[in-house]
């Protein structure tokens, strides 16, 4: 007996780096500590990336800073700034429908909520971390939808 093919679907919830402060919000840029973590962190995506893999960035410097650092073609979407719901998020990246690998470049509190409620149907308040990443994974076993957290990683720890 074969299994039935069944698409699987990653989310990779990837936050902003360090970010000088400053007015107005959308103009901040990194800081030299959030290049390094920018950069760390890509490292250790891109050798993870299947080549299709859609990156959607927040259109605010900071988020399109983080995202070049993969120097891979991304996307901008308006719908991912800052004071972005948890469910465009998840609507503009497809979840959980997409058959592929999608990086979301974004902010807190919206990168944490929209992993909460992928996770558990709720819209907590999850902390992620400047420059980490939340990658989830969506699949069907059988006639189950399973969503599973494969990892949570944030640039300290790959340095």
């Amino acid at each position: 007996m074969t299994k039935d093919f069944h698409p699987t679907m990653n989310l990779i919830l990837w936050r902003h780096a360090e970010a000088h402060e400053g007015y107005p919000d959308m103009a901040r840029t990194l800081t030299a500590k959030g290049k390094k973590q920018a950069q760390t962190m890509a490292a250790w995506l891109r050798s993870r990336l299947p080549a299709d893999a859609l990156i959607l960035a927040s259109p605010a410097a900071r988020t399109q800073q983080t995202a070049s650092a993969l120097s891979l073609e991304f996307t901008t979407l308006d719908s991912l700034a800052p004071g972005a719901s948890p469910q465009a998020l998840l609507q503009a990246c497809n979840w959980p429908h997409a058959n592929r690998t999608v990086v979301v470049v974004g902010h807190q509190p919206t990168l944490g909520m929209a992993a909460a409620l992928a996770l558990t149907g709720r819209t907590d308040s999850w902390s992620v971390k400047k420059g980490a990443i939340w990658w989830l994974t969506h699949r069907m076993r059988d006639t189950d939808q399973q969503t599973i957290l494969r990892t949570v990683l944030s640039p300290d720890m790959l340095i």
